[in-house]
């Protein structure tokens, strides 16, 4: 079975058994904020070394749940650090290799020429805002982006109001989709995800203080075979590769504290 095949399957959500050895291409599984950036990151990787690079993207939440089921894969790269940190404290990831990659913002997205300006004040009228509509975000039992959607709304005083009327999608691009297609009026995403939709514009951002800072940690697996896993990773984190995070609206990750 090839790696795009594999890739495919842990796409559809579908668990495997067991890690399965491979050649000395890399799959890489990551953040469905990270696409576009990944895949031209993997385009000049080959152009340099030959070496292919697979990827698969969805919430980090899917995507770590498959790498504990035995999907096969060298990285992951993920939207915050609980899905890393759950998959650490399970052995399945070679810490050593564990670097915080990325920063990024969260903001609230409208349909292209939109005219509404969601109020993010402490305690304000977003909920009304919406009317009969509904917000889009990743569900914030799981998805990154909509556990930091309910902190910043939680922070402001609105998180009550809102709740009733999410539209909790599967992955920050879904929820993208939905206010791209004017299904909802209102979405939170990240800044790097309403940069890479014509269909959408940013309506607001919220307070940097109100939420927590946004990392995107990446690290080996456990499991991985694969010769040139090590040398994208550090790709990734190169100056060559940084350049092309921060062509996608990516930041370097926030010190900690």
């Amino acid at each position: 079975m090839t790696r795009a095949a594999l890739a495919m399957i842990v796409a559809a959500g579908v668990s495997l058994a067991a890690p399965v050895a491979m050649a000395q291409d890399v799959l890489v599984l990551a953040a469905a904020s990270t696409k576009n950036a990944v895949e031209k990151l993997a385009t000049q990787f080959k152009a340099k070394t030959g070496a292919s690079i697979t990827s698969s993207f969805a919430a980090s939440s899917a995507m770590a749940k498959q790498i504990e089921n035995g999907a096969p894969a060298d990285i992951f790269i993920s939207a915050d650090l609980d899905w890393m940190d759950y998959l650490q404290k399970r052995n399945l990831i070679k810490t050593d290799s564990r670097v915080n990659l990325l920063g990024n913002e969260l903001v609230v997205v409208v349909p292209k020429g939109a005219t509404v300006k969601p109020d993010l004040s402490k305690g304000g009228r977003l909920a009304e805002q919406l009317g009969d509509g509904r917000l889009a975000t990743g569900d914030p039992s799981n998805v990154p982006v909509g556990k930091y959607a309910r902190a910043a709304l939680e922070t402001l005083g609105q998180w009550t109001a809102i709740e009733p009327k999410l539209a909790r999608a599967d992955s920050v691009r879904a929820a993208l989709v939905l206010v791209s297609r004017g299904e909802v009026p209102m979405g939170i995403v990240y800044r790097t995800d309403a940069a890479i939709d014509p269909g959408v514009e940013v309506a607001a951002a919220f307070p940097p203080d109100s939420y927590p800072a946004i990392v995107y940690p990446a690290a080996l697996t456990a499991t991985s075979q694969s010769g040139q896993a090590g040398a994208f990773l550090d790709y990734l984190k190169s100056p060559e590769g940084m350049a092309v995070w921060k062509e996608f609206g990516f930041v370097p990750a926030p010190k900690a504290p």
